[in-house]
């Protein structure tokens, strides 16, 4: 064997190694971007509850850290849920055992999935099958609640709208009442012109000086 063919069969060595080295860190970047997490949320309304069973049953599923919170579901700025959705990366999902521990409406409920899908990740509900983005049946169950959600604020808008005008038609004014009655704001003005310090009538009236001193004939 010559000089030329060892450095030639040296050379196809170190490309060969090369190469595995490569496909080896390409393997291992792949992995990382490709593998996602699942988060749990778990939430109780008062302190003399227990979380304990829902992060059995999200551990149980597969979530590899379970935020626990403590809170009213009416309360829409939760702390823990807040974290969680932060967490969120693409690709990856966040679990509930039911949808009431994510939320207590469905506008409040669409907010949440609304921020889930901006981030990219997915959402599922073990209780309730039909809750879960992460297939394209609950992606579509999701979308008409969605649109149902919508369609029923229109309704409320409408018929409130036509409350309006069918009250203001019978004569009845909008907005708060007023402070004083007619003769009060004439016996007010009275002595206001004659020359009586404004904090002392509106002490009488129970009303702030600002609106004795906005009163006008």
């Amino acid at each position: 064997m010559n000089i030329t063919t060892i450095y030639s069969l040296k050379s196809r060595i170190l490309n060969q190694n090369q190469r595995i080295e490569i496909e080896r860190l390409f393997r291992c970047i792949n992995w990382v971007h490709i593998e996602t997490m699942k988060y749990g949320y778990a939430r109780v309304s008062t302190d003399g509850q227990s979380v304990d069973a829902q992060v059995r049953q999200l551990t149980k599923t597969g979530c590899k850290k379970v935020f626990r919170e403590t809170a009213s579901g009416a309360k829409t700025d939760r702390v823990e849920l807040r974290k969680a959705l932060a967490k969120l990366d693409e690709g990856d999902v966040l679990m509930v055992t039911r949808l009431d521990r994510l939320a207590r409406s469905t506008r409040d409920l669409l907010n949440t999935l609304a921020t889930i899908t901006d981030r990219k990740a997915g959402f599922r509900s073990l209780g309730d099958t039909w809750a879960d983005t992460t297939t394209p049946h609950g992606r579509l169950m999701l979308t008409v609640l969605g649109g149902l959600a919508e369609f029923e604020r229109e309704l409320i808008r409408a018929r409130t709208g036509e409350g309006r005008l069918r009250a203001k038609a019978r004569g009845v004014k909008m907005g708060r009442p007023p402070k004083m009655t007619p003769h009060q704001i004439n016996e007010a003005l009275r002595r206001r012109d004659a020359g009586e310090p404004m904090r002392d009538i509106a002490r009488s009236y129970n009303v702030s000086h600002s609106t004795i001193s906005r009163l006008e004939a």
